[in-house]
């Protein structure tokens, strides 16, 4: 897999999560589908990256979502959340890739 689609998955957990909860005013949904891309990207992660990375960058998933919590309290929900998955991308394109050139 490539880093651009571990990182599509993490930044569609983080904001698809999020509205979720808000459109369907369901928490447990929208945990069901920020957990179902969490563990997605975690899975291509340790494919591509190894599994300490991957588990790193889960780190860094399950953390960005606790910040955003009290961050919506000073900027907004919305800005928040795009904020902690602006963070989230990045890392995952900085570290979600292989660690070692591809076997032929």
């Amino acid at each position: 897999m490539s880093r651009l689609a571990s990182t599509a998955i993490a930044v569609t957990g983080l904001t698809g999560g999020y509205a979720t909860g808000r459109i369907t005013k369901k928490r447990p949904l929208a945990a069901v589908v920020l957990a179902a891309a969490g563990t997605g990207a975690f899975f291509i992660w340790k494919k591509d990256a190894g599994t300490a990375k991957a588990i790193a960058l889960v780190g860094a998933y399950l953390t960005a979502f606790g910040a955003s919590h009290p961050l919506s309290k000073k900027i907004g929900a919305w800005p928040a959340v795009n904020s902690v998955t602006a963070v989230v991308g990045v890392l995952s394109l900085v570290g979600g890739g292989a660690t070692r050139p591809p076997q032929v």
